[in-house]
């Protein structure tokens, strides 16, 4: 997917009183300003900064500017020391992700320092003064400390600000399951009444007849160019009548999903037992994730939307689970029936036909692929009682592909927890009630994982 840039609202706050009797000293916090509004672009921000904040009407009328324009995330530069209290107040009213920047411009003030430097560093506590204060008002809100140039400060409030577009993207969101949810799977089922007060979540309900209904409409040439499309991008094993009829299916899907104006989406593979209806449509649903649409199987609305927001906000994200622990060699097996996004592959996906006993609708086309190695974070969103929740982030390490060729016939990935023996990560999820469905987001994204659930107000652990 072609993700968007993170947009920012950069805050920068300043004493009244400088300007009163100091006028000089603007010079080089503009100079700051610009630092931090050019650094922030560079690594690919769009940046909406406001003119130098003294006073709590400016305040108000910048943050009012901000939330005008939809910011991933509202930045507080303190270029000198501000009181907390003209700021504070238009900050808690704000409802925007808040990412206090805690710098100066000098990166050295040891025992030599000129004390002449004291006045363009002491930044530091108008951060530690403004942080206590919003934190007394239950404002939540992130906090990056550093040097602009010799540290990731920016690099890191880039991060976070993906993952305040990645919460606005969860709250809201529409959402819709194909088919019932799977009989008996409890660990994701939650009600949409549930998903509504926690999240704002609108949840939909449809049938396969929906999509029936929408094949009729999708043009011969249409299928052929999607055909065309796919031999260009993917390794085609399955046969032409498969992929036709794979391709027509996914079409009238790809549609629905647009008109429907849905985040995420579910399909349970049990709604989908007619020989003569629509195929299962594994191969649109990996298309789907590719393009940034969340997705879980056997109707988990829960982590379709997680896998949803994710993807707005970092990327490269796709729907999996555990499957087997490779005790042995410290790995667990990720895979599911024929979902996966194949922009995660670390080589061309293959196209194959699948058949299962229990899907009585025919063999169905489906993307197989492995996931590419490196960084990157298993993500569970957990229901608690009382329609409370949790986010479980672990950090993990995707091992290389395998070398089998049937292996490579399946959906399939290998990770090691990057922080626990697999044995006692698996304790760990189970002891935290991680469901068996999750979100994986390659990178390494902890912080701004974790952030994302804080920015939603859902609390996170990390494994």
């Amino acid at each position: 997917m072609n993700l968007a840039a993170p947009r920012v609202g950069l805050l920068p706050l300043y004493a009244k009183l400088y300007d009163d009797f100091l006028p000089e000293r603007r010079a080089e916090c503009e100079t700051v300003l610009r630092e931090a509004s050019e650094g922030l672009a560079r690594r690919g921000a769009e940046v909406e900064a406001s003119g130098v904040v003294r006073t709590a009407a400016e305040a108000g009328a910048a943050i009012r500017r901000f939330e005008t324009a939809r910011v991933d995330a509202l930045v507080t530069l303190h270029l000198a020391y501000s009181p907390s209290l003209e700021s504070a107040p238009a900050l808690t009213r704000s409802a925007l992700p808040l990412v206090l920047l805690d710098t100066s411009p000098d990166a050295a003030f040891g025992t030599n320092a000129d004390p002449a430097r004291i006045m363009a560093n002491h930044g530091v506590h108008g951060v530690m003064d403004l942080a206590s204060v919003l934190r007394r008002r239950g404002r939540a809100f992130e906090v990056v400390a550093g040097h602009l140039r010799e540290s990731r400060a920016l690099d890191r409030v880039i991060e976070l600000a993906r993952a305040g577009r990645a919460a606005r993207a969860l709250r809201g969101m529409r959402v819709a399951r194909i088919g019932s949810a799977f009989p008996g799977m409890g660990d994701f089922a939650v009600t949409p009444a549930t998903l509504r007060e926690a999240f704002g979540i609108e949840a939909r309900q449809a049938f396969p007849a929906v999509l029936a209904k929408a094949m009729a409409t999708v043009s011969d040439r249409a299928v052929r160019a999607e055909m065309a499309l796919d031999r260009e991008r993917y390794e085609v094993r399955a046969d032409e009548k498969v992929h036709r009829r794979a391709v027509r299916v996914g079409l009238a899907l790809r549609e629905w999903i647009g008109r429907q104006g849905l985040g995420a989406f579910s399909v349970n593979f049990l709604a989908f037992q007619d020989p003569r209806g629509p195929a299962m449509p594994f191969l649109e649903i990996s298309k789907a994730l590719a393009r940034g649409t969340g997705y879980a199987g056997e109707g988990d609305l829960l982590t379709a939307a997680l896998v949803g927001a994710l993807a707005q906000g970092f990327g490269g994200t796709t729907f999996t689970e555990v499957f087997c622990a490779d005790w042995r060699g410290n790995h667990l097996f990720l895979s599911h029936m024929g979902e996966t996004n194949p922009d995660l592959a670390p080589d061309r996906p293959r196209v194959v036909a699948k058949s299962y006993p229990f899907l009585k609708s025919g063999p169905a086309a489906a993307i197989v692929a492995g996931i590419r190695a490196g960084p990157a974070i298993y993500a569970n969103l957990v229901p608690g009682s009382r329609g409370t929740f949790e986010l479980i982030v672990a950090p993990v390490e995707m091992m290389p592909d395998t070398e089998r060729d049937d292996l490579r016939e399946v959906v399939r990935g290998w990770m090691r927890p990057a922080h626990l023996p697999v044995p006692r990560f698996l304790e760990e999820y189970s002891r935290r009630g991680g469901t068996h469905h999750a979100a994986l987001v390659l990178g390494d994204r902890a912080e701004a994982v974790a952030a994302f659930a804080r920015f939603a107000g859902i609390p996170a652990v990390t494994l």
